[in-house]
């Protein structure tokens, strides 16, 4: 992945602080895997809250942070999701998925009532570009590939659940066409395109100043 500049660095140190702010006592928490800046930041709170993690390493980081960390078995919803994006365009679509975790960064923004987005001023764009990560059926991954000739695997090892990841390097153009051509896929898991309709708020830091912008 790319090297993050100092800028860049704090800009998502600034955002994660404001998006910690959001959490209050009681509440359920999903921690997505974008959330390295905001996960200390919640321990520093000591607030009792229950969190679920959409990744082994962001798990591991809130444990060691103080948080109580759940399974993602027993609980059905959750008051807060909070994660980081790759791009966001003007409309609110987002690619996310460079860390290969996208289909449980779905999973738990779609069981919030409120999902929170928090990124620095360079993932803002103008229109969506490649790639777009997938996550993909290891049974019969040949033929998906063959069915999508704009993807590649990616060198990385299984997710969690066993799945294979990829990226879609084709023009992404109309996001909602793209998403549903890959939902309708055989073979794919999930994609990284998420719609306007899951988020509910996008944070983004200029400088130490952060914005906030109401979407869904």
């Amino acid at each position: 992945m790319p090297a993050v500049s100092a800028d860049s660095a704090r800009e998502k140190r600034a955002a994660a602080r404001a998006a910690a702010a959001l959490a209050e006592d009681g509440m359920t928490v999903g921690l997505g895997t974008g959330t390295t800046e905001l996960i200390p930041a919640l321990g520093e709170r000591r607030l009792a809250i229950t969190c679920v993690a959409t990744s082994p390493a962001s798990e591991e980081l809130a444990r060691a942070s103080g948080l109580d960390v759940r399974p993602f078995t027993d609980i059905d919803r959750l008051d807060l999701a909070i994660d980081g994006a790759d791009q966001v365009d003007p409309a609110g679509w987002l690619i996310k998925g460079g860390g290969g975790a996208q289909t449980r960064e779905r999973i738990v923004a779609a069981a919030a009532d409120r999902f929170v987005v928090i990124v620095s001023s360079d993932k803002v764009v103008e229109r969506l570009r490649p790639p777009v990560p997938l996550e993909l059926h290891a049974f019969g991954v040949a033929a998906t590939l063959r069915a999508l000739p704009d993807a590649v695997l990616r060198a990385a090892p299984p997710t969690p659940d066993g799945g294979v990841l990829a990226d879609y390097c084709g023009d992404v153009g109309d996001p909602v066409a793209l998403s549903a051509a890959l939902c309708a896929t055989p073979g794919v898991v999930s994609h990284g395109l998420f719609p306007p309709s899951l988020v509910s708020t996008i944070l983004v830091a200029r400088g130490d100043e952060v914005t906030a912008r109401a979407v869904g």
